[in-house]
């Protein structure tokens, strides 16, 4: 069992919020996202945020080439060596918002020749198995790349990383992930699935079939979530996990991007219970999967824009807000304070 922010910091955060020269209630979730910061730094007033990282797991999926996304597999190395070129949707917007940017290849299918050893050395496999046809990884696989999100946690973290961030790519990884949550939470394949990347009613309708596929295949190795991972996800969803289980570890905070990520949060919760309250929601993904998974976490997303690209995205987005957050409950100077004989 993970334990949670500091219930006596969150204690005074909640009282100086109350004590602020603002009408009560007038910051609204602002206030909120304040306190849980200053819980989970442990300090009231919260330190000034000024070190993020997003780290994004890279890898294919078997699943690909079966018919439920609508981009061919090997858009997943091209992204890869654009985001080195920072020229992605993401990379945008990490320059807007002073947000550094780390990829890493867990595996993709493809050799990635001429691109840096740092993102290839931590490649556990070239694509992951077609999860409903076979388990996506070994055991020895899945614990190869939940070590290396936890290594690549204690990195940013040692580095001065005061907020994590997780991204993902991979084509075809909404299937995985639908398949994860729907295993976490006891769903059929209906209730789960969503359009990915925006295939037509036929490709839904086929997705969904091989998420249920994939599903029955597992059966009851579901309840037991590393195996899970084994029988359903892939290389870069279980390094997420192991990087966001081992953020809660530390007693970093992180803020979640989309439906890849809050799968990796919803299973880490399920590996070490506790971990969610370490996770703040960047945004609402029109993923129906995300949404049920939020839910079950307690996490209220950040920011509702309708968001589908994934890579971090959606969190990056969300980061200002929890500036603004923190500096609020930082700068804003108390009611007793201005008051005459304050």
């Amino acid at each position: 069992m993970i334990a949670a922010p500091s219930a006596a910091v969150a204690a005074a955060a909640t009282e100086r919020l109350a004590g602020l020269a603002t009408p009560p209630g007038a910051l609204g979730r602002l206030g909120n996202l304040a306190v849980w910061m200053a819980a989970t730094q442990g300090v009231c007033p919260p330190r000034e945020l000024t070190n993020v990282g997003l780290v994004i797991f890279a890898g294919d999926h078997g699943v690909a080439r079966h018919g439920v996304s609508a981009y061919p597999p090997e858009i997943t190395a091209a992204m890869v060596r654009t985001f080195l070129t920072g020229r992605a949707g993401v990379s945008a917007l990490a320059k807007a918002h002073d947000v550094s940017v780390r990829v890493l290849d867990l595996g993709v299918d493809d050799d990635l020749e001429g691109v840096p050893d740092g993102v290839r050395r931590h490649k556990v496999r070239r694509s992951s198995g077609a999860i409903h046809l076979e388990d996506a990884l070994t055991a020895d696989e899945t614990r190869r790349a939940l070590e290396v999100g936890a290594s690549v946690a204690r990195e940013e973290v040692a580095a001065g990383a005061q907020l994590l961030l997780s991204g993902d790519m991979g084509i075809g990884n909404t299937t995985p992930a639908a398949a994860l949550v729907a295993a976490g939470l006891g769903l059929p394949a209906s209730e789960v699935t969503g359009r990915g990347t925006g295939i037509d009613d036929t490709a839904l309708r086929h997705k969904e079939q091989v998420v249920q596929q994939a599903l029955d295949r597992a059966g009851s190795r579901v309840a037991d979530p590393v195996d899970c991972l084994t029988a359903l996800g892939s290389a870069d969803l279980a390094a997420s996990t192991g990087y966001l289980l081992e953020a809660a570890r530390l007693g970093v905070p992180v803020l979640l991007d989309g439906l890849m990520a809050v799968a990796c949060a919803l299973t880490a919760d399920r590996i070490e219970p506790g971990a969610a309250a370490w996770y703040a929601a960047g945004h609402r993904s029109t993923e129906p999967a995300q949404s049920l998974a939020l839910a079950k976490l307690g996490l209220e997303p950040v920011l509702d824009l309708g968001l589908r690209l994934g890579e971090g995205s959606g969190a990056v987005a969300a980061v200002p807000v929890l500036r603004s957050a923190v500096a609020l409950l930082r700068d804003v100077a108390l009611l007793s304070e201005i008051l005459p004989g304050g």
